[in-house]
């Protein structure tokens, strides 16, 4: 790994400029290596975030960008539940649909398809990231945004479920997630942690206790969200003043402006 750096901004106004930043910095930096740049998305207020800064750069070119998904919720993508139907239809109402404003190709956007049964759409979405990463047995994606739950969990890895042991499997089924809805398909940790750079976003005086935990550790097994150790790749935690309100670890402080 390339070293965890810890980011703390002010609030998520100075956060947001940042991630951007970052995204498009990477972008380029995948383009000129290997001709495109492949990130996969979560969600959460990741969507609103990243589809107000994105849409705010100017002149910013996507036509090479791959884009998938960390996770997927099993629902029609015009339900509230769906990752993908968030940024597409942009259910925030502050930005107008990313998607369509930006020039991603649909060809670029890897989907699940949400009619099939579980097990079925985790072996199709497996199949799609093999034909998007044929030279690769896991798919080393260039970028993955990821968020972190209240429980620790990121994607769909949840505290204490078997997912977190999984190690062959690139995309994984999950038909008991303890957050609804209960169907949900999933990265693994050997996709995750092959990704060049990840990117967590964790904003919010609730996240405070659990992050802690999250870097600094904790008693009994370590949460989800601290086994995102990437192999080869960055790590990057940004953060805001309330999240970081319990850390007695040293991080970085952000400067206005501040680029990644």
């Amino acid at each position: 790994m390339a070293g965890r750096r810890v980011v703390v901004f002010p609030s998520p106004a100075e956060l947001g400029p940042a991630l951007a930043h970052l995204v498009t910095s990477r972008a380029e930096k995948a383009i000129a290596s290997h001709g495109r740049f492949t990130m996969a998305l979560s969600g959460g207020s990741l969507v609103s975030m990243l589809s107000k800064e994105l849409l705010a750069l100017p002149q910013l070119d996507c036509s090479k960008w791959v884009v998938g998904f960390c996770d997927e919720r099993l629902v029609s993508f015009d339900n509230s539940e769906s990752t993908y139907g968030l940024y597409k239809l942009n259910q925030f109402l502050i930005f107008l649909q990313l998607f369509s404003k930006i020039n991603l190709p649909d060809s670029g956007i890897l989907t699940i398809d949400p009619s099939l049964p579980v097990n079925e759409c985790a072996e199709d979405y497996t199949r799609k990231l093999k034909e998007t990463f044929p030279d690769d047995d896991i798919p080393v994606f260039d970028m993955l945004l990821l968020g972190m739950g209240p429980d620790g969990h990121t994607c769909s890895l949840f505290p204490d479920h078997p997912l977190l042991e999984e190690t062959k499997k690139i995309v994984a089924p999950i038909s008991d997630s303890p957050k609804p809805p209960p169907q949900r398909v999933t990265l693994t940790f050997p996709v995750v942690n092959s990704a060049q750079c990840v990117a967590f976003v964790s904003t919010g005086g609730s996240k405070a206790p659990v992050l802690k935990e999250v870097l600094e550790g904790r008693d009994g097994p370590a949460f989800p969200a601290a086994r995102v150790v990437p192999t080869k790749g960055e790590l990057f935690w940004l953060i805001d003043d309330p999240a970081a309100a319990s850390l007695s670890i040293q991080v970085e402080r952000a400067a206005t402006g501040a680029r990644l």
